[in-house]
């Protein structure tokens, strides 16, 4: 169970990091409504999210399908779960059964996981699941997501092929260095216009997750409207040792 003192810490940064992505959108004249600060709680205790669900946050994301699926059942309904990590197919239908308040996966980076999402949403009879494709903006093998070359035929495809899916935007983790963070964020936001010109979107509608703790401002100035904060709301993070 987090410490008191660490709950109040995480509540006053999540308050900072509001004023923050706030001031970073009008500073480009952009509606601050429209940009969504995900608390990424992955590794952290269900008594720590709670702390800032009750300071008035509802919108968290977490990144692996086992912990998610303990934890979220623990917390309330009213919720706004994202998944920001790399879904692999086998683990669509667990995650959305366990999750049902799950509002957006971030991270959808092949047909194969879009459609093993669709035919999932479909048999399980909930409401349609709002998506987005992964695009790999840095060019680093380990890194997952489509080429920006292959991101249209991608989005057609969640579009057009899967009926139970609402196709809303595009997400992309830039280098862990932020060293080329304006080069992961404007390939992005080429790769919005690109698509939303080849599927009749209109941009102003249109979702771009982009930006972490050490670079959300500047992705909210570059057009982003889905913001991945975790570590500057809830402290470093504690991974599980691995035994030897």
């Amino acid at each position: 169970m987090a410490a008191p003192a660490v709950e109040a810490t995480a509540a006053t940064a999540l308050r900072s990091v509001i004023l923050r992505a706030r001031k970073a959108a009008e500073r480009v004249g952009r509606d601050p409504e429209r940009v969504r600060v995900v608390a990424v709680s992955k590794t952290k205790p269900v008594s720590l999210i709670r702390q800032i669900y009750d300071a008035g946050h509802r919108c968290f994301g977490e990144n692996y399908v086992q912990e998610f699926i303990d934890k979220a059942p623990q917390l309330p309904e009213d919720i706004e779960w994202h998944f920001v990590g790399h879904l692999q197919s086998n683990k669509a239908k667990t995650l959305l059964a366990g999750v049902p308040n799950l509002a957006m996966v971030h991270g959808v980076d092949g047909e194969k996981v879009a459609n093993h999402l669709d035919r999932a949403v479909s048999s399980l009879g909930r409401h349609p699941l709002k998506v987005l494709v992964q695009v790999n903006t840095s060019g680093e093998a380990s890194k997952s997501g489509v080429e920006p070359s292959s991101v249209v035929e991608l989005a057609r495809h969640v579009n057009m092929q899967c009926p139970n899916l609402v196709f809303s935007g595009l997400m992309t983790i830039g280098m862990p260095d932020y060293t080329s963070t304006p080069e992961n964020f404007r390939t992005l936001t080429n790769c919005r216009a690109e698509v939303c010109k080849a599927l009749g979107m209109s941009e102003d509608q249109f979702e771009l997750s982009m930006g972490m703790s050490g670079d959300f401002e500047q992705a909210i100035e570059m057009g982003s409207t889905n913001v991945r904060v975790g570590s500057t709301i809830f402290g470093p993070r504690d991974y599980p040792k691995k035994s030897t």
